[in-house]
Parts: structure tokens; sequence; C-alpha cells
């Protein structure tokens, strides 16, 4: 893409109205713009990375066999009200009556609705395990929507759904989104620690909540050291193997870490004193095994193979995509701007003309920018008539985590600039070099 044709509306002040460090620069960074209180328009640059993290999402959940669907916002309140959630879930739930006085809401989660597509087409033991999930605008009416895209109204979420014919069944699939979970984060360039949680209007007795440490973080959180320094990695993964996906829930459970809802005081001093932290933490997921409560109550059963009717046990796990991204930047930022990590950059890297109209850098400028983009990277070339420090200021700002510099004086020795946006290490060497360099970088991080 080049910049001259882009859509980037950049600010060069800090918004008076947001508070936090993600909301400041993704408005300064022209990804979002406000349309009402806790509801914003995603502008291209901020799209771009919503469906780069959207697409990590898809990919870790179908490499551990789920399937995706789509259901809809606005559901009907029978369903609720057969639940017995429809009185009790409060006053963030939106609800609307249509044109023929029918009661509806838009759909702040999906247990009722999938659930009921569960009920109609599935009857036997020998169709489960099954796990369904889709990604799903939503809307909670937060009484006090704050923090941009960290705590706004509307928000794009995943959400699935596990069916099994037991709890032991059920647990394997508790396991395997955990381990799902991990995966994915990783790849997007946090460390998300899982943390035994309270279940909430969701309910169920196995909850972990999924959180990214920083200092805006809404939760307080207690946590042993130690389970920083655990990395998922790339090791390979049998999402069928039940043993292995249990070994890894422990690895990263065993240790003390919790949100201020569940914290055990006697618990966390059996810590040892010097690995004892207290911090804040934003959730960007949370999983849950609730058991029978909504097939009971709604009639989901299958015949087991026994041939009588049984209740399914299920679970649902979610994951805040906008609110990663806004997360993301909390944890991956400094005073100049974002800093995005390779996974969910919106685009691969910055090209920079340093002299704009002179005919042997803009040559080689444009050379960069084709091959760049003939090995299926996606370069942003700043070809704008704009003077060095505003083209620098830009892509420190929008927070590329690679950007090559094109100059007249560096081209006579036959060398560009490739700068790491992340340590600010700045490296000399030719052109095809730094194509080459770009690429090895992204081909490593190619494993969806």
């Amino acid at each position: 893409m080049r910049l001259s044709r882009y859509f980037l509306p950049v600010l060069k002040e800090n918004p008076s109205e947001a508070q936090i460090v993600s909301h400041r620069l993704m408005l300064r960074a022209g990804m979002i713009k406000q349309a009402s209180s806790g509801i914003y328009s995603w502008l291209p640059l901020g799209l771009r990375v919503l469906q780069k993290i959207e697409k990590i999402v898809h990919e870790e959940q179908q490499r551990a066999g789920h399937i995706p669907m789509l259901m809809p916002t606005v559901q009907s309140a029978d369903l609720w009200r057969e639940s017995g959630r429809y009185d009790v879930y409060g006053e963030e739930m939106l609800r609307i009556t249509d044109r023929h006085g029918r009661d509806m809401l838009y759909g702040p989660t999906n247990e009722e609705l999938i659930t009921d597509i569960f009920r109609s087409h599935v009857n036997s033991y020998k169709d489960l395990p099954l796990t369904l999930y889709h990604i799903q605008w939503k809307f909670r009416d937060e009484i006090r929507p704050r923090f941009g895209v960290m705590r706004g109204r509307e928000f794009l979420m995943k959400d699935g759904y596990n069916f099994d014919v037991d709890k032991d069944a059920a647990l394997h699939a508790y396991n395997r989104h955990l381990v799902s979970y991990l995966r994915s984060y990783e790849r997007m360039g946090l460390q998300a620690i899982p943390m035994r949680a309270d279940g909430g209007p969701i309910g169920g007795d196995y909850t972990h909540e999924f959180l990214v440490l920083a200092e805006t973080g809404e939760s307080e959180v207690f946590y042993d050291s130690a389970v920083t320094d655990l990395k998922f990695g790339d090791r390979e993964i049998d999402y069928d193997d039940v043993g292995q996906c249990a070994g890894i829930l422990e690895e990263f459970t065993t240790r003390y870490a919790r949100t201020d809802e569940t914290h055990d005081e006697a618990l966390f001093n059996e810590v040892p004193e010097d690995r004892r932290r207290k911090a804040r933490g934003i959730e960007v997921g949370q999983i849950f095994y609730f058991g029978t409560k909504y097939s009971e109550t709604m009639g989901a059963t299958v015949q087991n193979s026994d041939g009588k009717p049984v209740p399914v046990h299920m679970g649902s796990h979610g994951i805040g995509v906008s609110r990663l991204l806004g997360a993301i930047i909390e944890a991956s930022h400094d005073d100049k701007g974002i800093i995005w990590p390779e996974g969910v950059t919106p685009f691969d890297c910055g090209i920079v003309n340093l002299k704009q109209g002179d005919d042997e850098a803009d040559a080689a400028c444009e050379a960069l920018y084709a091959s760049l983009k003939l090995l299926g990277l996606e370069p942003l070339y700043d070809d704008r008539k704009e003077r060095a420090g505003g083209k620098f200021a830009t892509m420190d700002l929008i927070g590329l985590p690679w950007r090559i510099t094109v100059g007249p004086r560096g081209l006579k020795n036959g060398v560009v600039e490739l700068t790491s946006r992340r340590t600010g290490e700045s490296v000399e060497m030719p052109p095809e070099d730094a194509i080459q360099k770009i690429a090895e970088i992204y081909a490593a991080h190619q494993t969806g």
C-alpha cells in the first residue's frame, strides 16, 4: 500500500477523552473513531489488525478441531426465559421489542441459541464430541464504557461451545481449549496467564481467565512469578491426546495465579516470598465448564450407548478479539507509539523515501516495494512529499516492526537502512539483503 493513497488520519496531539495508552494511540494512529459512547468505527489501519487477530483465532480453533459457524446478533427472549437467564442477566443486556411486540435482545453471549441448535439436530452420543464456535459482534450496555476498545459496549468476540457425553470428555474439551488459547496468544506476541476465576453469569465450577499484565488492567491479580517463565513455544500438539492436553493445563495452572475474586491469601503465602507478585491484568479470554446447566433446563439430550437419554455436558470459551488489540498495545508500546508484534502488524514493514522526487531514490523504493509484494509480504510505502522527520514520526506512531529507509546518500554506497521498531537498532545493507532479512523474519512467523 502507498501511503499517499491510503486513509490514515493520524493525530499529532493526545485526545483529551483518552485515559489509557491503547485508547490514545489507537485514536492518534487513525485506527478507530468513536461513533457514540463505547461504540467505535474501525478505520482501515485498525481493521487490518483486527482481521490479523481474527485470522489467528480461526486458525488455532480449527487446528484444535473446532468447527466455525455464525449465529445472529439479535436473539429471541423466549430462549433466555427458557434457560432462566432473561430476568437475572442484568441491565448490561440490551432488551428490544420488534414491530410485532415480541421481546428480543442483542446477544451478549450465545449459550441459549447454540443449545437450541444442538437439541434440534443431534440426538446420539455417536455424534459427539462436538465443538462449534463463531466470531461475532456482541453488545453489553456497560454503565461506564471507557478505555476505548478495552471496555466498550460493542465488541468482537470469539465464543465456542462444546458438547460431550460425560464430564471426562467435557473436561478434555476444556483442556483442549486452554491449550489452543495459549497458542493463539503467543502467536500474537502476548503472554496471557491462565488464572482461576469466578463463573459469573455464565456459571460453572471450572473456569479460567486469561490475563495480560498491564498497569491499566481492570483486575487485581496475584501470581507466582515463575508462571511468567512458561512458554508454549512451537511444540507439536495432538489435540486428541487427552493426557498431553491435561499435562499442558497442569503445567500452566499449578503455579499460583488468581484474580482478586478468587484470591486465597493463605495459599498465596505458600509461594516463596521472592516470587510473590501483585499486579493488574487485562482479561482477554475465559473458558468455562458448566456441566448440564443448560442442557437439563433446555432439554438438550442424546441417547447414550445403553439407549438411554442423557443431558449433554457443555462448556463455553470466549476470546475478546477486539479487546485483544488494545491489550497488545498496552503490553507493547513506547513514548513514540505502538510496537506491533510481527504476528498482528497491519503492514509487515514500512518503506521511507527520504527524497521523494529523486529519480534514484524513487526507483529504489519502487523496486523494494515490488519485490516485497512478490514475496507475499505487505509493505507500506511512505511516498508522500513530506519531510523526513514527519515520515519517521508516522512510522513510529503506527508501530510497524521494521522500516527500510532509502536516501540518495546511502544509495551512492549501495545500501539502505533496516531499522527494528522494538530495539531501535539500525543496520545498513544492500537492498536485496534487506528484502531477504524481512522475508526470513516473517517466514518464521508463518505457523498458521
